[in-house]
């Protein structure tokens, strides 16, 4: 007899909370095999494809094209281990829906072992199914195949805090009520299946810090204004969604300082027509730029290193993953180019073009963009000289780097025409002061000017 298995949206790594359905790749009725794509999600990081650890007939999907669920919501159901009926409909149940036919994890790794691949996301997937977890039985009218009539819910005439586990699954918001204080029990969620959300933590926070209104004689009645103008809602989510928050969180926490320097960079270029014209692979402004930020960082290593806040350290990192500010269609993205520091020039510039093109088709994994401990941004290339750049939270620095354009200079005494470039470096004043800051900036600013001042640390 065939059982009935849910699967929910798994943990994509990182502290992704919640995914976007981009499109499903099944429909109901559809028979799958293990490890096979389902659904095309978009999360904060990266659009990905969500592998189904069953094999089976699917029985029910959860959520429509568009729809944003948390971390373990329900994304379909798939009978196994024998001949399923289908839906007789291909509908997409609502996402507060779960399984009445589903079975406890230990019951379905014993049944199901050979229907179960143990990988949540390939890549990123688990060892296998928890041998001892149970999971509580729900009744779920799109996905079981005997309709059972439920009561009709009656709203309590009182707010009544919820028995059992709080419905949470981010850690930050549970980080979030603990900080404030919160009692989680005392607050209603609004995500699928009661689950808290970040929104409503906020709310209860505003409602309990808002000052009981004075008692005062009434006023006189006076148009109200009107609340919002009228225009266009874009939905901060997606990429667009993170970008916001992790700006937001750097310029909260990081007390950050820019400092900046103009360097002629005629001879960097000379060295790099020189480089290319002799054969081989051809060598990217950006990899010797990334190049001369690796030297650098080995002589100031403050600049390598992260804030521990909770700890009140800091921690100085011992490889450079180079992050580099890449825009797309889909918004900016930061890809990061891991042990930068044992990379040639031939091998920087391979890596920068393959996760650009990576990112242009949007398929960079949350691999690629995570685990940066310092930040190239070369907005040069929309044509702007300058620029404060944000430091990529939690890294502590980022160099800023604008266009190289000919400009009048001082060369060797005598007025001339040089290619001239802005460097902008905006660091942490956590982990170092401004002779650290401006020691790195200067190094990088004197082999722009001289590359021959690297062949002392190749």
């Amino acid at each position: 007899m065939a059982q009935v298995l849910e699967f929910k949206l798994p943990d994509l790594g990182e502290g992704l909370t919640e995914a976007e359905i981009v499109r499903w790749l099944v429909d109901v009725g559809d028979v799958v095999v293990i490890d096979q794509p389902v659904v095309e999600v978009e999360t904060a990081k990266a659009m990905v494809e969500v592998p189904c650890p069953y094999g089976g007939v699917v029985t029910a999907r959860f959520g429509e094209e568009g729809t944003e669920l948390p971390v373990g919501a329900p994304l379909l159901t798939v009978a196994v281990g024998g001949a399923a009926e289908p839906e007789p409909v291909k509908t997409t149940a609502p996402a507060t829906a779960s399984v009445s036919a589903s079975v406890s994890a230990e019951a379905a790794a014993s049944a199901v072992s050979s229907e179960y691949s143990g990988n949540v996301l390939v890549g990123y997937g688990t060892t296998g199914p928890a041998a001892r977890r149970r999971r509580v039985r729900r009744e779920n009218p799109a996905a079981a195949t005997v309709t059972l009539p439920a009561p009709a819910p009656v709203a309590p005439a009182v707010p009544v805090a919820p028995k059992g586990p709080v419905a949470v699954i981010s850690p930050l918001v549970r980080k979030l009520a603990r900080d404030r204080g919160l009692d989680l029990r005392e607050v209603r969620g609004t995500g699928p299946e009661g689950l808290i959300l970040r929104s409503d933590v906020e709310t209860a926070l505003a409602v309990r810090e808002r000052p009981a209104p004075a008692v005062t004689a009434p006023a006189p009645a006076t148009p109200a204004a009107p609340a919002v103008a009228a225009g266009e809602r874009i939905p901060l989510r997606g990429v667009r969604g993170a970008v916001a928050d992790k700006l937001t969180r750097s310029r909260t926490e990081i007390p950050d300082a820019t400092c900046w320097v103009d360097a002629d960079a005629t001879e960097l270029m000379t060295a790099r027509a020189r480089m290319n014209a002799a054969g081989g692979p051809k060598i990217s402004v950006l990899a010797l730029l990334a190049k001369i930020c690796v030297h650098a960082l080995s002589r100031f290593p403050e600049l390598n290193a992260t804030v521990d806040t909770a700890a009140r350290e800091i921690v100085r990192l011992p490889s450079v993953h180079l992050g580099f500010a890449a825009q797309t269609e889909r918004g900016l993205v930061v890809p990061v180019v891991k042990d930068a520091g044992g990379r040639s020039a031939e091998s920087l510039s391979a890596e920068f073009a393959r996760l650009t093109e990576v990112a242009r088709q949007g398929s960079l994994t949350p691999a690629d963009l995570t685990g940066g401990t310092f930040t190239l941004n070369n907005y040069g290339v929309f044509g702007v000289d300058g620029s404060t750049p944000i430091i990529n939270h939690p890294e502590a620095a980022m160099l800023g780097v604008g266009r190289i354009i000919p400009k009048p200079w001082v060369y060797e005494g005598e007025l001339a025409v040089r290619q001239v470039v802005q460097l902008s470096l905006t660091f942490d004043h956590r982990v170092c002061d401004g002779g650290t800051a401006g020691g790195f900036l200067r190094y990088v600013a004197d082999c722009v000017e001289n590359p021959a001042v690297l062949l002392r640390t190749l």
